[in-house]
């Protein structure tokens, strides 16, 4: 084996990003001479690694800095694979000063075929072709678009591509996703060219074709990875540059795109009135404007409270965009205030009256909310919006007001916080005789248990470790979400308690098992040894020892 001089990849980073699983097969793999490295570039290496099957794995980047892709499922299901961990082990052992010296296979065929004539290219391409589907449909492609036929011919053949390419035939899992992708984006790299030149109003329509494709393939496709939105924002440009170039009739322009914004399955076509108005120009947004005009005519009469009359989010953008370009800062306001039938909508109302520099309005209208709404539990956002008002004109006992009344019927951390703030000690008192008298009236155990886990949250907060630990003691249910973070809180001044809490975690973490449970496990040990003496805390580890001797991966952590 030769020496390395100075190593392409970290080994430690490798290492870290690939995990110790991982790394360790990928090692054996290096070590069965399981990796062939086609070419080293500078910061790229192409090699092909012997497994079930020969895979393509590409590497790239030098020293901490490790990136790349393997054609194995392992790669598409988890990512970093065994087989790129071999290759980079591989890349290493030939070692910096010989690497320029390297055998560089794409080198060599790139040497060779320039020697080939353009007919035995072609046929070689061909070949290739014949055997690989997808390489023989990027071609055609390719073909089809470049061929000198007319127009209709033209957009026959690329109609039939794209068909072709969205085809789902049946689901489409997350391993065939990237791939089915590919051949919708090579669909595309047919269509792109033709956006600019005297083909630009097929392009329209061929884009448009495109985006009803893909759309209707949605819901075959399992697009974890996000494929499906790349491709309609692909195919949306695509049609932007398109119209940009053909100049459609405007008004024609304005009907379709109308259509497709509030109508559309997906938002490829949203806030296309703003993106579209230069293509459109006067005629075409005035035409815009009266349909969106003649939409919200047609809207049933407005309510509150949820009974209906609901405003399309989609019309109010685009009479909303109208609405900013006039200046017309009523009309904005008119059109949030037409549905009012949540505590939210009352909000982003006040939020945008608050931004226009409309204080009192932005107040009136948030207290309006509060008061539409009080049957039911208190928003929180749209109370404290109204507090934060109210404290900023100094008006501080209509705050506190406020505060006390959505406390009362819904008591939070971010209210409390609000009133230890307004009121001092006398709110934090308050606060607590509040939650331990709701406690005590509670009729359900989720009640008592709601009640008391505000009670502990806030008893944390003000640092009143004795209750809060009392209230832990007696409130089981609620104390479990608690208990960890109280033992970090008053380890100075509970130090028992705290321990009590981390053993328990330690041997939860433990029973759970793998590395990331047993390294959480061995912090919270470590933390425990500040909190007893040496002889206490060797004899806990020797009896955790003993109780999980078989576990040889956390004794390995133990040391």
């Amino acid at each position: 084996m030769k020496t390395p001089g100075r190593r392409h990849f970290d080994v430690a980073a490798l290492r870290t990003r690939a995990g110790e699983k991982v790394f360790a097969r990928g090692e054996e793999y290096h070590r069965d001479g399981q990796a062939e490295v086609l070419a080293i570039e500078r910061d790229r290496i192409l090699a092909q690694v012997a497994g079930s099957e020969d895979y393509r794995t590409v590497l790239t980047g030098r020293g901490k800095s490790i990136g790349g892709e393997c054609s194995c499922p392992a790669f598409s299901d988890r990512g970093f694979c065994k087989h790129m961990v071999a290759v980079a082990l591989t890349v290493n052992e030939v070692g910096h000063e010989a690497q320029a010296e390297a055998p560089n296979a794409l080198d060599r065929i790139r040497a060779h075929l320039k020697q080939k004539s353009v007919d035995a290219l072609v046929a070689m391409v061909v070949d290739l072709a014949e055997r690989d589907t997808a390489l023989f449909r990027k071609l055609d492609i390719a073909a089809t678009a470049a061929a000198p036929g007319d127009a209709k011919g033209l957009e026959k053949q690329l109609r039939r591509a794209i068909d072709s390419a969205t085809r789902t035939r049946g689901f489409v899992d997350y391993g065939a996703a990237e791939d089915w992708s590919d051949n919708v984006d090579a669909a595309l790299d047919a269509v792109a060219p033709l956006a600019t030149g005297r083909h630009a109003a097929l392009a329209m329509k061929l884009a448009v074709h495109a985006i009803d494709r893909i759309e209707g393939a949605i819901e075959e496709i399992d697009d974890s990875d996000g494929h499906c939105g790349a491709l309609l924002a692909r195919a949306g440009e695509i049609h932007l540059a398109a119209c940009r170039a053909a100049k459609p009739d405007p008004a024609e322009l304005a009907r379709d795109l109308f259509a497709r914004e509030l109508h559309g399955h997906d938002d490829t076509f949203f806030n296309a009135v703003a993106r579209y108005d230069e293509v459109l120009g006067e005629t075409g947004l005035a035409e815009y404007r009266r349909l969106a005009s003649e939409a919200w005519q047609a809207l049933p009469p407005p309510t509150r409270k949820g009974e209906g009359g609901e405003a399309p989010f989609r019309l109010v953008h685009v009479l909303d965009f109208f609405a900013e370009r006039d200046g017309d800062v009523e009309a904005r306001i008119a059109l949030r205030s037409r549905d009012l039938s949540s505590p939210w909508a009352y909000l982003k109302l006040a939020e945008f009256c608050l931004a226009q520099g409309r204080k009192d309005e932005a107040l009136r209208r948030a207290e309006e909310g509060v008061w539409m709404f009080e049957d039911g539990p208190p928003d929180e956002r749209l109370v404290l919006f109204v507090v934060d008002l109210l404290a900023k004109a100094g008006r501080k006992d209509d705050a506190a007001a406020h505060l006390w009344k959505a406390f009362e019927k819904k008591p939070g951390l971010q209210l409390y916080r609000r009133l230890r703030k307004l009121g001092g000690k006398a709110a934090c008192d308050r606060a607590l005789s509040q939650l331990d008298d709701a406690r005590l009236a509670a009729a359900k155990p989720l009640q008592r248990d709601q009640s008391a886990a505000i009670l502990i949250e806030i008893l944390i907060e003000e640092k009143l470790f004795d209750a809060a630990w009392a209230a832990v003691r007696n409130h089981k249910g609620a104390a479990r979400h608690f208990e960890g973070r109280l033992a970090e809180a008053s380890e100075k001044t509970h130090p028992n308690e705290a321990l009590a809490v981390y053993a328990r975690q330690v041997e939860f973490h433990v029973g759970v098992g793998g590395k990331p449970s047993y390294e959480t496990a061995r912090r919270l040990i470590a933390r425990m040894a500040g909190l007893r003496d040496a002889a206490g805390q060797a004899a806990y580890i020797a009896a955790l020892k003993e109780r999980h001797r078989l576990k040889r991966n956390f004794m390995k952590l133990l040391g």
